[in-house]
């Protein structure tokens, strides 16, 4: 992939989680709160971030919403991301 395509995807990525963080403010603020929603753009943010960094390390990845897959995937190339997956062995 162009250099110029990788930036713009990984910009597209983190231009989505910044997106669902915002929605999960907004959930998670105010008189009636919907935590349960908010928890899950939460979750569709740390995806996308963690896709990000995967497109900017040239790392392949499945269709996947698993975060301990990705993150996994993303440690391969980046040793210092092994400390968000030690769940994996406990």
């Amino acid at each position: 992939m162009p250099e110029s395509d990788k930036i713009e995807l990984v910009r597209a990525w983190l231009n989505k989680a910044r997106h669902d963080l915002k929605s999960a403010q907004r959930l998670g603020a105010g008189a009636d709160p919907l935590y349960d929603t908010a928890v899950f753009h939460c979750q569709q943010a740390a995806e996308k971030a963690v896709k990000a960094c995967l497109v900017f390390y040239d790392q392949v990845f499945g269709k996947t919403h698993d975060l301990r897959l990705l993150i996994e995937v993303a440690a391969r190339s980046q040793p210092a991301l092994r400390k968000f997956y030690r769940w994996r062995n406990s």
